[in-house]
């Protein structure tokens, strides 16, 4: 059973939503984000990404950079930028994109959900990229970027949802990417109860994006514990703040992959040992994969359609994703790209960001690019409920949650 919570949230004044809400901090690089805040002086990425309020010797994960972020928050509630829930509850939160909309519950989670699996992740995280959010949020006593959370469709939540749609919304606005953002308060009794029993009744939830956002509030958590040895469990250091959707209202978009060289071999030797895979269909055009193993290839300025012949697939949750076939039949034994974590040969580009991007990237800094048909949230719940991980970046879910429209203080 999943421990779904309301909280009193510090959030932007009415007013001030839209000036504040920003993309997650990690979807920058430092450069990408100095220039991200330069016109925004209420922008949420000031606190989130700090060092853009310092000179660039300063490094990023200094600790004047945590210390600045506080005092920008500091300052920003003091000013009235932000004002804070008399009483806990809940909110939704609905997002629109090319007119398909995604409506979740702004609510805190359970660390102890998140160690014993209720929670569900499928990726490994790693140790060098928690360690700048848990110095972050521990130096703030807040979290700031809400977890995105699935779980399985619930019709009573939907009831809810819809019902409480039809009243008037706290934020409703567009942001610079023409993403629509509304807001609703879920603030009486029977309806936070609804919320929290059904969610107790629901077994199991999964991590969809955020994972290293997520580890990092839970060991943020743990150390307060460590810290205050007399704590009962109720204390708000014993959740993380976190966005929840239906899995039926999600999209995941490809994540493609780019890469440096053929590795020694040439255009005709590369395609010999793909076909030896693969059926390969020369195209007139960019291929986007339309169906499940089958994969667009990029080389010399020409587009190829790969479709993978029977006897490499898999009913394996892991090995039979389209990412894990790349991988094990290409990407590592022609290729040799045996760790695509650390392996500077290989770059990875959002389905976000198109075709096209494949090409520049191939044509410039690359030779070589991978359309992929996307990775579908049954096979994010398959290998999350069988305990095993996805290769990296094997998921892109758009649209991206805002950052600043909540804060969790604890």
């Amino acid at each position: 059973m999943a421990k779904i919570r309301p909280f009193a949230a510090i959030r932007p004044d009415q007013k001030f939503a839209a000036e504040v809400a920003a993309l997650p901090y990690d979807v920058y690089n430092r450069a990408e984000a100095k220039e991200e805040v330069h016109d925004k002086p209420l922008s949420f990425l000031r606190i989130d990404r700090a060092e853009t309020q310092l000179p660039d010797s300063v490094s990023t994960y200094a600790p004047e950079v945590y210390a600045k972020a506080k005092e920008l928050f500091s300052t920003d509630i003091k000013e009235g930028i932000y004002v804070k829930e008399a009483e806990p509850c809940f909110y939704i939160y609905e997002l629109t994109m090319d007119g398909r909309k995604q409506a979740g519950i702004v609510a805190c989670a359970s660390i102890d959900d998140y160690e014993s699996g209720v929670i569900k992740k499928h990726e490994n995280t790693r140790a060098e990229k928690e360690k700048d959010r848990i110095m972050h949020v521990d130096t703030l006593s807040a979290q700031t970027g809400p977890i995105f959370l699935a779980y399985r469709t619930r019709p009573e939540i939907n009831s809810l949802v819809t019902r409480i749609k039809l009243s008037a919304p706290l934020y409703d606005f567009k942001s610079d990417d023409d993403i629509g953002h509304t807001v609703w308060r879920v603030d009486q009794p029977a309806d936070i109860k609804l919320i929290e029993q059904s969610f107790a009744e629901c077994g199991q939830i999964y991590i969809a994006d955020g994972h290293h956002r997520c580890a990092s509030a839970v060991k943020v958590g743990l150390k307060r514990r460590a810290e205050n040895p007399g704590y009962t469990g109720e204390e708000e250091f014993n959740y993380f703040l976190s966005v929840l959707f239906p899995h039926d209202q999600l999209k995941i978009l490809p994540y493609n992959r780019v890469v440096a060289n053929l590795n020694g071999l040439s255009d005709a030797e590369f395609l010999d040992l793909l076909s030896q895979k693969f059926r390969i269909e020369g195209m007139s055009s960019a291929f986007e994969p339309d169906q499940k193993g089958t994969f667009g290839l990029y080389l010399t300025e020409t587009w190829y359609k790969l479709t993978a012949y029977p006897n490499i697939l898999s009913d394996d949750p892991v090995k039979g994703l389209d990412v894990s076939i790349l991988q094990d039949q290409v990407l590592d034994p022609i290729l040799g790209i045996k760790d695509p974590r650390t392996d500077n040969r290989i770059d990875f580009v959002g389905g976000i960001r198109g075709l096209k991007e494949l090409e520049r990237r191939a044509k410039t800094d690359m030779q070589i690019a991978f359309s992929l048909y996307p990775t579908s949230i049954d096979e994010l719940f398959d290998v999350a409920d069988a305990g095993l991980l996805m290769p990296p970046k094997s998921t892109w879910f758009e649209p991206k949650l805002r950052s600043g429209l909540f804060i969790h203080k604890f």
